[in-house]
């Protein structure tokens, strides 16, 4: 029978799925595995599912490898050295589908949440300083009417798209590296990422990361957006030159952000926790039971079809 490693604690309809099919090793902890555990992982078992920020870099492939399969709990493979992986024979899958409507509506949450100033509205009442409505308190933005941008039209950038022009009325305008052929569905594809932000009142991130997204939203990026602009990012934190950003809150380049990730993740940097006028999450984006378990079921599929000998569902 071969082994499996489950990196990190899964829900339990993921491990009945497995059928005994395999040698299960599930790993307690949900610490992430350095480059050192990989490597180890990667001699010693047949089959490994791991999750983010787990770091199967180039160095943990140099050395000896078993694995022939990495089924990603997930859908960003940036954890992975994919061009290594595939030096060393190593089948690399991910769970494209199964994220997309939970992480759209984190990223409607919070442009809502950061519009209309939910976070210091919650922080005001749960630290006994309301005293009451009053006409002039905590006014945010209106989303009715207001232009939407959009960095990545995807499969989550459309549903995000969606969900804004049918439940909110927003004009849509977006940046993506290729022509999206439904984009008259979506909004209008602009040229550039500063004529996006230009137009929008609201910018959201769904862009995958890699090498060329790093540091994609600048300081240019955000000066284009403006005074009067709000940046969301549900991506990857390290799309993002976080101290640009930072910067661009302080000095009132735009007014206001809200992120699900961090560009050093777990670190929030200091300077954003003590900012009112930014959400923070705890990276939600797909955090509903139903979700993460039919990402498990789809990295579980995917690996009894590479012990089947079938066609990989989900390959990267």
């Amino acid at each position: 029978m071969p082994s499996l490693l489950i990196t990190r604690p899964m829900p339990q309809p993921v491990l009945d799925a497995l059928g005994g099919r395999f040698e299960v090793t599930l790993r307690e902890s949900n610490v992430p595995m350095d480059v050192a555990d990989c490597a180890d992982a990667l001699a010693r078992y047949d089959a490994i599912l791991p999750t983010l920020r787990d770091r199967f870099t180039a160095e943990a492939f140099a050395g000896d490898v078993r694995c022939r399969i990495l089924a990603n709990f997930g859908v960003g493979t940036d954890h992975i050295d994919t061009d290594a992986a595939g030096t060393a024979g190593v089948r690399v899958t991910n769970t494209p589908g199964a994220v997309t409507d939970a992480t759209a509506d984190i990223g409607m949450m919070l442009i809502l949440m950061t519009c209309r100033r939910a976070g210091e509205g919650e922080r005001m009442v749960r630290a006994g300083q309301w005293d009451g409505w009053h006409p002039t308190q905590l006014l945010g933005m209106h989303l009715g009417g207001k232009t939407l941008g959009i960095v990545g039209m995807g499969r989550i950038g459309k549903a995000i798209a969606r969900r804004a022009q049918a439940g909110f009325g927003m004009e849509v305008v977006f940046h993506n590296r290729s022509s999206v052929a439904d984009s008259d569905v979506y909004g209008r594809q602009l040229d550039s990422l500063t004529q996006v932000a230009e137009a929008a009142d609201v910018l959201v991130c769904a862009v995958p990361a890699t090498p060329q997204t790093r540091h994609l939203i600048d300081g240019d990026v955000l000066s284009s957006l403006g005074a009067a602009g709000y940046f969301v990012n549900i991506a990857r934190g390290d799309i993002v030159d976080e101290a640009a950003l930072i910067r661009a809150l302080q000095d009132g380049t735009i007014a206001g952000a809200g992120l699900d990730v961090y560009e050093r993740e777990p670190e929030v940097p200091e300077a954003l926790r003590g900012m009112e006028n930014v959400v923070l999450l705890p990276h939600l984006g797909t955090a509903a039971l139903e979700v993460r378990t039919e990402m498990g079921l789809m990295a579980v599929r995917n690996l009894t079809a590479y012990l089947d000998g079938e066609t990989l569902p989900n390959p990267v």
